[in-house]
């Protein structure tokens, strides 16, 4: 069984207001992708990495993964105007430079915390379903509201999940799926498992973790670098 990951690092950090996209950020002399990068290229289960990437920064993510010695990069795909055409993008490159692959993990550049062991479990959870993702379980209370104002719904918390990534799926049908539908719903997509969900997959969840974050804030960036300086990294392998 041939596993191909998709590593996603093509978005542009607004949310930040940096200048830098959050995944090129120096954190101890390394930027954030490369030390996503280490964990999929140590991972066994893991044959093959196609990185999503703007051009303007693809020379740069390049010489990382040669300064760094990641030689499992099969090829380089164009970052596309939403999330999911990224995604898609990335599935056009596996099909052209790893055809043989059976399951596809996408992966976020921003999440460089994510344990070997939420990546068996995905691997394993779309080999025995048609795909898989880590969640964990919401604590606070949620409500629903329509204008932002007002409470129009609570929600049954211990039904409630936040998902994460990497999420995992059976290669050929979510690439089949995307090469059927209309740009407009890829568009539209929020979530990677979301398209698969609503053509027919099963996906399975798997337990995630709070320590997968996904830096998104300069709390998160803070919160990754207070983790790194404590040396406590044990829990990724």
């Amino acid at each position: 069984m041939k596993n191909t990951a998709i590593i996603l690092a093509g978005g542009t950090g607004t949310r930040m207001g940096l200048d830098c996209p959050k995944q090129f950020l120096m954190v101890q002399d390394k930027p954030i992708i490369s030390y996503c990068f280490d964990i999929f290229q140590q991972h066994d289960e893991i044959d093959n990495i196609v990185v999503v990437v703007s051009e303007q920064w693809q020379d740069f993510v390049k010489e990382q993964a040669e300064k760094y010695g990641i030689d499992k990069i099969r090829g380089y795909a164009p970052a596309g105007i939403t999330r999911q055409h990224s995604i898609y993008n990335g599935l056009k490159c596996i099909a052209e430079t790893a055809p043989d692959t059976d399951i596809v993990i996408v992966h976020d550049a921003a999440r460089p915390l994510v344990s070997d062991e939420i990546i068996s479990a995905c691997i394993k959870g779309a080999t025995e379903y048609d795909g898989a993702m880590p969640v964990i379980s919401v604590k606070d209370t949620v409500y629903q509201s329509k204008d932002g104002q007002t409470i129009n719904c609570l929600l049954k918390r211990s039904e409630l999940f936040a998902g994460q990534a990497p999420e995992s799926f059976k290669f050929k049908r979510y690439y089949q799926i995307h090469n059927e539908v209309t740009d407009e719903e890829i568009g539209s997509t929020a979530g990677s498992s979301e398209i698969a969900y609503r053509h027919g997959m099963e996906i399975r969840m798997v337990k995630g973790s709070e320590r997968n974050l996904k830096i998104t804030t300069i709390e998160d960036l803070e919160t990754f670098e207070t983790i790194l300086k404590g040396g406590d990294l044990n829990w990724k392998r």
